[in-house]
């Protein structure tokens, strides 16, 4: 092998050129989903419509749902209306699945969503899709939300309104996404009512009088409570019905006058019907609309992510600002910051090897180990279909503290020999056949401690399993061309000499003594 050393740096290019490759084409997620027993299913009728028409479509799902998991459900609730988030919410829903705990299933909780989702989309009344709690959420991203949340942000509402509709076109078109959806709406249906101030004066009518006799007519407002048998009941005044389901409804109701006169309001008001977003948002101060996307089986975040940023290259114009919210964004932090570890953690390594032997060189051959367990960490990711995710890129840190170790014991044991006096070819050969034994028995060790992570099973494996891979990937891989390729390195860049401190020293312990 020594006559053939050159063979070493093409080890490191072809490893170099698998990082680069699998860095770039491997899958990418925050965290695999894993099976918690539980999905949420969400309901988003038109706008405007009422809570009788969105309570019937919860109760059609609920229906759905009941029949299409029968056997492998704990419990479902479904809310109609449920009355938080920043608007009036009578046009949404939601249905709760709680499933058995895995081992009592034959499903998943994948396979039973995948299920679920091609019947659910064939219901045409309301909007509805399905979600997975996500396994982590460190930005505070909504629960039960899409999983992709991209953030538009424009300096005026109209030019927000204006490129709206091209963007979610072009997004529904986009094979990576199931659904598509927008928090601002443009289509709630609202009544301007106009009162003729003048008029309204003449009949001695107040704004404050016309303003209390359509709250109380159309609020449902809570006007007290009574007691009766000993339960307290509460007292809500609204008109029938009957009496409001048309905006003509309106013009029929009377009001009263400082004379105590009934005043018909058809004499007062004017109306117009249009159409207004029920709320606006705003982002970094900036007016704004987050487009939700659902993603197709076998997509993954990272996926979505780059999608829509495909779509935003073709659709805004540099005038628009974009951003990521909810998981989305968890996911450019979270790999961010990783990154930044991962930097860190080879300098901090670097620094402690050259204090201990106390050399830039030797340190240098060590981490040569570094990209060999990345290459091989990788290529199993992608044999195994898994993805790069936070667990997974977590074992691909720990990988640097685990390879290097291999590389200390050559290069350790060559620098003791070359203070022997031994040349520099002699020291690496004699150590990498002396420290062969050793470096496979820490590498088996550590091997076959990880191997049950990656052969995980049970509630939690998913997310256990990429980085129980990287670990034993990585350590299998960098183990067999370590042997290879530090002494090949070793015989390269070390020095022919030993340590000048090391010199030093015996020069020192050889000083005769003299004594008067």
């Amino acid at each position: 092998f020594f006559e053939v050393r050159w063979l070493a740096f093409v080890i490191m290019a072809v490893s170099a050129g698998l990082i680069y490759h699998f860095g770039k084409t491997l899958p990418n997620e925050l965290a695999p989903n894993e099976d918690r027993s539980r999905l949420r299913t969400v309901v988003s009728a038109p706008e405007g419509a009422t809570f009788e028409f969105t309570d019937s479509v919860v109760m059609d799902l609920y229906r759905l749902v009941s029949k299409e998991v029968e056997g492998e459900i704990e419990g479902i609730t479904s809310v109609t209306a449920p009355g938080f988030g920043a608007t009036a919410s009578a046009n949404n829903g939601f249905v709760n699945i709680i499933l058995k705990d895995a081992p009592l299933r034959e499903r998943s909780q994948q396979q039973i969503m995948d299920a679920l989702m091609p019947q659910v989309q064939q219901m045409s009344k309301a909007r509805i899709f399905i979600t997975q709690e996500p396994t982590i959420s460190v930005g505070g991203g909504r629960r039960g939300g899409l999983p992709v949340q991209f953030v538009i942000q424009a300096s005026d509402f109209e030019k927000l309104k204006a490129v709206l509709p091209n963007f979610l076109a072009a997004a529904r078109q986009d094979s990576t996404f199931t659904i598509v959806d927008v928090d601002v709406k443009f289509n709630k249906p609202e009544i301007e009512v106009n009162i003729d101030r003048q008029k309204a004066q003449d009949l001695g009518v107040s704004m404050f009088d016309v303003a209390q006799t359509l709250q109380l007519a159309f609020s449902g407002q809570r006007f007290g409570y009574f007691i009766l048998n000993g339960k307290q009941y509460q007292v809500i005044g609204q008109v029938q019905r009957a009496d409001r389901n048309k905006p003509a409804d309106l013009r029929r109701l009377y009001v009263r006058n400082n004379r105590g006169e009934m005043i018909q309001l058809d004499n007062l008001i004017s109306m117009e019907e249009r159409s207004a977003p029920p709320a606006l948002y705003r982002y970094n101060r900036f007016i704004s609309a987050t487009v939700s996307a659902g993603l197709a089986p076998g997509k993954t975040l990272g996926d979505g992510i780059n999608a829509m940023a495909s779509v935003a290259e073709k659709v805004l114009d540099d005038s628009y600002i974009t951003a990521l919210a909810g998981q989305s964004k968890d996911l450019q932090e979270s790999s961010s910051s990783l990154l930044f570890a991962f930097g860190l953690a080879l300098i901090l390594i670097f620094l402690v090897l050259a204090a201990q032997f106390e050399s830039f060189r030797d340190p240098l051959i060590i981490l040569f180990t570094v990209p060999l367990a990345m290459a091989g960490a990788l290529v199993s990711l992608w044999y195994f279909d898994a993805t790069l995710n936070i667990f997974s890129q977590i074992g691909i840190i720990m990988l640097i503290g685990l390879v290097a170790k291999n590389g200390i014991l050559i290069v350790e044991f060559a620098n003791q020999r070359k203070e022997q006096g031994l040349s520099r070819l002699e020291a690496i050969k004699e150590a990498s056949v002396s420290r062969f034994r050793p470096i496979l028995m820490t590498s088996l060790s550590t091997i076959l401690g990880t191997l049950p992570i990656a052969l995980a099973l049970g509630a939690g494996s998913e997310s256990r399993v990429s980085m129980g891979i990287v670990v034993v990937a990585g350590m299998a891989f960098s183990t067999i061309l370590t042997l290879l390729v530090i002494p090949a390195i070793y015989s390269y860049l070390s020095s022919e000499k030993p340590n000048i401190l090391v010199q030093i020293a015996e020069e020192e312990e050889e000083t005769p003594q003299v004594t008067l």
